[in-house]
């Protein structure tokens, strides 16, 4: 289970994670495979990478042009550059914890918002 509060709330407002496979990447990297199915449901790399990592700044990168080669391979490197949650539902994919991301999700799962 993740140790991060706040994928552990969206976790419990989306049916307590029932019916969804959990993967905690900080035990178990995401795979090259894994991010590239992302990749294909989000239309980039960027469209994953998150900008609030604390290492973002810390490595210098808001001072750097990123290409996709590198969001990919900063993502594969360090699992907190990957913008979370991600959640699959159907043919859908929801990334990040925004309120309209999280309500989206629950709109694909049929639950009450």
């Amino acid at each position: 289970m993740s140790t991060c509060s706040t994928c552990q709330r969206i976790i419990k407002e989306l049916n307590d994670g029932k019916g969804f496979i959990l993967q905690d990447i900080k035990q178990e990297k995401i795979t090259p495979a894994q991010l590239e199915e992302m990749k294909e449901k989000a239309g980039s790399y960027e469209a994953l990478f998150s900008r609030r990592a604390m290492k973002y700044r810390a490595m210098g990168l808001h001072e750097k042009k990123l290409t996709e080669k590198d969001y990919r391979q900063l993502i594969l490197d360090e699992y907190t550059f990957l913008s979370r949650p991600v959640i699959f539902i159907g043919g859908q994919i929801f990334v990040g914890n925004s309120k309209k991301t999280v309500t989206a999700a629950k709109s694909a799962l049929g639950i009450g918002v």
